[in-house]
């Protein structure tokens, strides 16, 4: 069967604007958004249940990109459907400072719901964003009142089947039953390299059904067939479901469709007019005839439909009014009122206790603390609650209870971080994930873009050092810190105790423009006394834990398992000052003032000591500094055997600042 004229005269609106943008920036992808424009006509004009005159209305269904190079098609839709993205927004496709950057980019233009173009994150994401919608949707909807109500759509590529990511996440997505996420595959069999069968011959039928996912074929320039699959995409409520679309990349330009020469670069101007002839489509490059503007136009059926909402919530608020409230501070990414003035409670008694154990203990005595006033966090580790002690009390997995707050991930670092971001884009949700500091490298593209993006998502970080001892050199990390701490919008704390352990949870809960790295210990370390002006100022980042007897003469700078060992050498030296740098991140965006009250400039006696890559601190030591720490990998043995082996010890700190 195939699609009527006219309907692939609205489809081919996509086709002739994705040209256009990407023959104007001499840069760009057409040849996914000409391949896919049939499914994206069925999807957005038929079913995509949104509303461009606010793209923030909590209950629409969400819309990934995947395969971000795409990005034309999603800028299309946008503008056709009626947001705010103009047809002079598109001529500046790929310009500095324009909405429509290269790959889509969340924040940029209204209704870009995730940033996309690393292949395979988008299809995490979008896991994220059923999941949330799940889990919400079981701790808000009443048996008479459904306010929680929406699906997410996904397009993707070979690119992103080939990731690995994709099956981390699509296995995760069958076990959890999300019947609401449905996947769209441009099955076009051409990549970058040319056709995909010399690098990429799986079976994905039989893949995506051995991961309890429904599985439906189309033709994907038949818009009946893929309404049809749609439909019954719907009605599974038990699983997700993959829609293989057998499609033609580029089609309707004559010399270049179905070839990888329209991938990844402009058609050029000859072949763009030969295309318009094929397509029968006469108009200017950038003009679009009002009729077909009027065939996408979604606002009057987008405001009608939250409107209806609208009014199912009232009566939800009416009925339960405590639950509606939740909801929104939720969905707002408040946290509780009281929280903070709890959070200073719980720290203070934290200190009054004077606990010696791992910093991992005590992020789990603070999530025990915190859990119970927070009903948002969802939790979650690779298969390492145990190790990572990121369960508490109050936890329940989301497979047992849907309406639970913890998320038995598995062994999939990478899939868990960005399924994350997913949850937190998703709104309603703050999402904390954990692993060993070491396996972080499978996540640590997630963890970039979660940071790019400007996502509350707390990574939890455990065994942050060769303080895990005796697993040696493949579970100790040595450079991961620095590498995190290398990331713009990334707080990376490491804390030295239970109270700059409960400091981290708290700043990391209340930051609401970025994520958060925790990095905690396996092994126990010793509680440091503070006063109550010094916990204040730990908030901070970095604080004088221990002020110099006598006149100052030289600083050290410690963070975690290696302020104990600051502090031995404190014991033992005059005129020096000990300065705790939990988060360096935060300490530098301190006015200079307090920065200087810390690290006066006029010492240059300086030594820092961190059982990680030493690199990192010359920028605080200067060339007159020493740091202290690792530049090999670390060795199999008891940690203490380590620290000595690796001279980092008090003595080593001591004959440092001796030294000058």
């Amino acid at each position: 069967m195939t699609t009527p004229l006219n309907e692939r005269r609205i489809a081919n609106a996509i086709r002739v604007l994705a040209m256009d943008a990407v023959q104007q920036a001499n840069s760009g992808h057409p040849g996914a958004p000409m391949g896919m424009a049939d499914i994206a006509d069925v999807v957005w004009r038929e079913f995509l249940n949104h509303n461009p005159a606010n793209p923030q209305w909590a209950n629409r269904d969400r819309f990934v990109l995947s395969n971000g190079h795409g990005s034309m098609l999603h800028y299309a839709l946008l503008h056709l459907t009626g947001y705010d993205l103009s047809i002079d927004d598109l001529k500046q496709f790929r310009q500095l400072h324009s909405k429509t950057p290269g790959h889509p980019e969340y924040g940029y233009a209204p209704g870009i719901e995730t940033t996309t173009g690393p292949l395979g994150q988008g299809i995490a994401n979008a896991v994220g964003f059923a999941l949330a919608e799940k889990t919400l949707a079981a701790q808000f909807n009443k048996d008479d009142l459904t306010v929680v109500d929406h699906f997410t759509y996904c397009f993707l590529g070979d690119g992103c089947l080939m990731e690995g990511i994709s099956h981390e996440v699509c296995s995760l997505a069958g076990t959890l039953g999300l019947g609401k996420l449905i996947a769209y595959y441009d099955d076009n069999g051409i990549s970058i390299d040319g056709e995909v069968e010399g690098w990429f011959s799986d079976d994905t039928e039989q893949r995506f059904k051995a991961y309890g996912w429904q599985v439906l074929r189309v033709d994907g320039h038949d818009a009946a067939a893929i309404r049809q699959a749609t439909i019954e995409a719907k009605a599974e409520t038990t699983k997700p479901t993959l829609i293989i679309c057998k499609t033609i990349i580029g089609l309707g330009s004559p010399n270049k469709q179905g070839k990888e020469d329209c991938h990844g670069a402009p058609l050029g101007a000859e072949e763009i007019k030969l295309t318009r002839e094929a397509l029968g489509w006469s108009d200017e490059a950038f003009v679009i005839p009002q009729d077909i503007y009027a065939a996408w136009n979604a606002n009057e059926k987008g405001q009608t439909s939250e409107a209806a909402w609208n009014d199912v919530f009232a009566a939800y608020q009416a009925k339960y009014p405590t639950e509606a409230a939740e909801l929104l501070r939720r969905v707002n990414g408040d946290l509780p009122a009281d929280f903070t003035a709890q959070a200073d409670a719980f720290i203070a008694q934290v200190n009054e206790k004077a606990e010696t154990i791992a910093t991992r203990k005590a992020s789990q005595n603070t999530l025990q603390a915190f859990g119970p006033l927070l009903p948002e966090m969802l939790g979650g580790s690779a298969d390492l609650a145990g190790s990572n002690l990121t369960l508490w009390k109050g936890c329940e997995g989301v497979q047992d209870n849907p309406a639970g707050n913890y998320v038995y991930y598995g062994v999939r670092e990478f899939g868990m971080t960005a399924i994350a971001n997913g949850v937190a884009l998703h709104g309603g949700f703050v999402p904390y994930v954990a692993t060993f500091l070491m396996f972080m490298e499978y996540a640590r593209n997630a963890v970039r873009m979660s940071a790019l993006m400007k996502q509350r998502v707390i990574h939890v970080y455990t065994h942050d050092s060769i303080g895990l001892g005796e697993d040696g050199p493949t579970h100790q990390p040595i450079e991961q810190i620095a590498s995190l701490r290398g990331t713009p919008n990334l707080n990376t704390w490491r804390p030295a105790d239970t109270v700059e352990t409960a400091i981290a949870w708290k700043s990391a809960l209340e930051r609401k423009d970025g994520p958060t790295a925790l990095i905690l210990s396996r092994q126990n370390l010793p509680f440091q006394s503070r006063s109550e002006a010094q916990i204040q100022d730990a908030a901070k980042g970095g604080y004088v834990l221990a002020q110099e007897k006598g006149e100052l003469k030289a600083i050290i700078i410690a963070t975690g398992s290696e302020v104990s060992i600051a502090m031995d050498a404190y014991a033992q030296l005059e005129g020096v000052r000990v300065v705790s740098m939990p988060c360096a991140e935060l300490f530098m965006t301190q006015d200079a003032a307090y920065r200087e009250a810390v690290l006066p400039a006029s010492i240059r006696a300086r030594v820092a000591v961190e059982a990680a890559h030493v690199d990192y601190w010359w920028k605080f030591v200067g060339l007159d500094g020493k740091v202290i720490g690792m530049t090999t990998y670390g060795e199999s043995a008891p940690a203490k055997d380590l620290f000595q082996h690796f001279g980092i010890t008090s003595q080593a700190v001591i004959e440092a600042v001796q030294s000058y």
